[in-house]
Formats: structure tokens, sequence, C-alpha cells
């Protein structure tokens, strides 16, 4: 999960990924973000609820730690700062897919050109979601034709501003495990369904 720009949703989706996959595979979470919003989460988490490897670490820790996680995990999820930083590149570099969410805003638009232009100087694949899209209005129209003509990676899979993601990341859950027929929920599962297809 990679953007330069906060407030994108970024740590909320790393969260909610990471639960629906662990259903079926070993899954790590690795928080490298200063703010710790995912280790948070994560101290919040029930015991009863599903377990996931859970790592934060930053600096020089943080290729080791990937490497220590990759070797033992099928998926690892990283939640990365919200800026083109130290951390972030080693992140990428790693990365078999850089996820960048995305408010359907120009700014967010703008915010992500660095990131894409990081993800192509690495050689890594990238891939552009719509996130906390509002029920209505012509904006994720204009951002969606905006991004399809310049050839961007936009996902179809696109998460609504939907006030189950809040509630469940509250309380240390993910919206499937709180809400599981919810409309949150089945955007969640097409969009994992998009990007488990995209790595196969």
């Amino acid at each position: 999960m990679a953007q330069q720009k906060g407030g994108t949703g970024k740590t909320t989706l790393a969260a909610n990924l990471g639960v629906a996959l662990v259903a079926s595979r070993k899954v790590a979470l690795l928080d490298i973000d200063p703010q710790h919003t995912l280790t948070r989460w994560h101290e919040l988490r029930p015991k009863t609820a599903p377990k996931l490897t859970f790592s934060n670490v930053s600096g020089w820790r943080v290729s080791g730690e990937l490497d220590r996680l990759k070797a033992n995990h099928d998926f690892v999820v990283i939640d990365s700062p919200p800026q083109v930083d130290t951390d972030a590149r080693l992140a990428i570099r790693s990365a078999d897919l850089v996820l960048i969410p995305m408010q359907p805003s120009p700014p967010d638009v703008w915010a992500a050109e660095g990131t894409l232009k990081l993800v192509a100087a690495e050689k890594r694949k990238a891939a552009m979601v719509l996130n906390r899209v509002p029920p209505s209005g012509k904006l994720r129209e204009t951002v969606t034709t905006l991004l399809q003509r310049g050839g961007k990676p936009l996902l179809t899979a696109t998460i609504g501003n939907r006030t189950g993601f809040a509630i469940a990341f509250a309380s240390g859950l993910a919206v499937s495990e709180t809400a599981p027929r919810s409309i949150a929920a089945n955007e969640l599962g097409a969009l994992l369904s998009e990007l488990l297809e995209m790595l196969e």
C-alpha cells in the first residue's frame, strides 16, 4: 500500500485486505508508517479473531524484516508512510504489486503521480483503486476518465465511502468480520479478487 498523500484510506485497506486473505492463506501485516495507525488497530484486535502475523519496523530493519516475513508467509501486506521516503522505496522495491488507493479527487490523482514514478523506477507492478467514493455525483466519472485517458493502471473495483469500515476499524476488526454480507464487504471482496487475478 503506497500513496504519498495522507487520508486516502491506505491503512484501512491494508487491514481489511489482510483479514480477507487470512481466511485461506498465511498472512503478515507490516507497519512501516511512523504514525503506526495499523499497529494501534492490531492492538485492539480481539483475541478470538483470526491471527495475523504482525510487525512494525522502520529504517535499516525494514529490508531484513521483509525478507523474514516473505520467507514464511503467502502474503505480506505493507502499510507504508504517506510520503516517498527511504522506507517506502524499500517496500516498493520488494513488492510484487503496489496498490495505490486514492479518493476520486484531482489532488489525489496528482499526488499519485510521484508514487507511480517511484514504482516505475523500481520496475514494479502498480494498481490504483478509487477509495471512499461518494454515493453520487460526477466526480468519480471525471476522475476515472482522466486516469483512463492517461493510461493509468486503474482497477475496475471501487470502494465506497462506507461507515462500516470505520466502525470495524475502531474495534480492531475488518468489515468482513463485523458485516460480512454488507455492500462494503462485497466491494472489498471484488477488490481482492481483482488483485489476486493480477498477481496470478
